[in-house]
């Protein structure tokens, strides 16, 4: 039977506990017996769970001779990892254990040095810091979960059970996966990534930005076809300037800034309104119904029928 250790942390998300006890603890094979044995190891006798305290069976000598290692996310991701831990993940690693996590897990599991190189996840809000705080891995913001084959993460919350269906799919096939899906009330596949998810709102600009009358105007006039020159006209400079000081005070360039604004109020009329795709296209600018769905679609990962369906 394949074994998974969870290793529970202190400031353990219990969302993010739970998700792998209960789904691989609930797996069937067709005959019906158990897919997986779960453990649940920690360091100390007892873990802060935040609104409970977590008394886990197994020492970090559970993780040894498991099949699979699942680390939740934690709280604080940056609180430093102790060296009994990252020397008990990397022994497993040295083992070929399987080693996956979830959402900020990725913070943790990133310190023991596994995942330099490699292409990871972790929750949306914290891709930046995570990115910023390990140089040496790569960070896409905008999928459910990285299959790296030993090492795998997820995004954060929900894209925990898509990470443990797809661990069971590759275990022990597509039917049993399925009726995991099934327990879990989830479809074995999701359409796009995180980033449907993400809310796409407007670069921070400091107080009292010089830009600020201009984000404004911006704002107000969404659907007019405005090119560089006619910003940089309003501005009452020349492009050059109107890029640098984009770039200086928002991190990116106006049409850029332009683009963003309009995927936000796309979402929002998706959300809130019964209004047609094309039309709400054209309120947002865009030229043409395919235009606005290719764009939609490079920004947030889905079609702008998928995300209504989802999302209103």
């Amino acid at each position: 039977m394949h074994t998974v250790a969870v290793l529970a942390l202190d400031q353990v998300i219990p969302f993010d506990l739970a998700t792998p006890i209960e789904v691989f603890s609930r797996t069937r094979l067709p005959d019906g017996r158990p897919g997986y044995q779960v453990r649940v190891c920690a360091e100390r006798d007892e873990i802060d769970a935040g609104a409970f305290a977590l008394r886990a069976p197994w020492g970090l000598e559970g993780l040894r001779g498991a099949d699979t290692v699942i680390v939740p996310g934690v709280a604080d991701p940056t609180a430093p990892v102790s060296p009994a831990v990252c020397d008990a993940l990397r022994s497993a690693a040295a083992d070929g254990t399987r080693i996956a996590s979830i959402c900020a897990g990725t913070f943790p599991l990133a310190a023991t040095g596994l995942l330099d190189g490699l292409r990871v996840t972790t929750h949306w809000i914290a891709a930046e810091l995570l990115a910023a705080t390990h140089p040496g891995i790569e960070v896409d913001p905008d999928v459910l979960y990285v299959d790296n084959g030993q090492f795998l993460t997820s995004a954060g919350a929900a894209a925990g059970l898509d990470l443990c269906l797809h661990m069971i799919r590759r275990d022990y096939g597509s039917a049993v996966a399925a009726d995991a899906a099934r327990l879990s009330v989830m479809p074995l596949e999701r359409e796009g990534g995180q980033a449907q998810f993400i809310v796409y709102d407007h670069a921070p600009t400091p107080q009292g930005s010089e830009l600020d009358v201009l984000l404004a105007w911006l704002r107000e006039n969404l659907a007019r076809d405005l090119t560089l020159a006619d910003i940089a006209e309003r501005a009452g400079t020349s492009t050059r300037t109107l890029i640098r000081r984009f770039r200086d005070q928002t991190g990116t360039t106006p049409l850029q800034w332009l683009h963003r604004a309009r995927i936000r109020q796309a979402q929002h009329l998706l959300e809130t309104t019964g209004h047609s795709v094309e039309r709400i296209g054209s309120q947002v600018g865009f030229g043409s119904p395919t235009t606005f769905r290719d764009r939609f679609k490079r920004t947030t990962g889905v079609s702008p029928q998928s995300y209504r369906r989802t999302f209103s």
